[in-house]
C-alpha cells in the first residue's frame, strides 16, 4: 500500500451527541471535553496509519470558532496532515449538525503531534 493510500485509509470519523452533562454553564460543550475527544480521534487516526504504538506529544493550535450547544450531533474527523521520521501530525475538525435540520458547520479545528514508540518507549519510524 502506498503512503497516499495509507493516509486515505487512516481517516477516522466519530459521531457523538452533545448531552447537557457534557456542557458548561453556558450550555455549550466544555472545551476540555472537546479537546479530549479530538485527542482520541487523532490517536485512532495515527494508529490506523502506522499500526504502531503511538503517544501524543503535543496539541498544537486549537481554534474554537463556534460554540457547540447541547442537543446537537458532532462529527470528529481526523486526517494525517504531515509525516516525519518518527512523528506525524493529525488534523482534527469537529463539525456541528443540528439534530432536526440539515444545518452543518465546522466548529473546532486542531492539530495533534504523535510519536511512534517501541516496547521500550523509544521512538521508531512511523513508516
Amino acid at each position: 500500500m502506498t503512503t497516499e493510500e495509507r493516509i486515505k485509509e487512516a481517516e477516522s470519523r466519530i459521531f457523538k451527541t452533545v448531552f447537557p452533562s457534557d456542557t458548561n454553564h453556558y450550555d455549550t460543550l466544555f472545551g476540555g471535553s472537546a479537546m479530549a475527544m479530538m485527542d482520541e480521534v487523532a490517536f485512532i487516526t495515527a494508529t490506523r496509519f502506522t499500526r504502531k504504538k503511538m503517544v501524543t506529544v503535543s496539541s498544537d493550535r486549537i481554534d474554537f470558532n463556534r460554540p457547540i450547544p447541547a442537543g446537537t450531533i458532532i462529527e470528529l474527523v481526523g486526517r494525517i496532515s504531515h509525516i516525519g521520521n518518527t512523528s506525524l501530525k493529525v488534523l482534527v475538525e469537529i463539525y456541528i449538525e443540528e439534530m432536526y435540520s440539515f444545518v452543518r458547520e465546522k466548529a473546532i479545528t486542531g492539530t495533534f503531534t504523535f510519536v511512534a514508540i517501541d516496547d521500550h518507549k523509544h521512538p521508531v519510524s512511523v513508516l
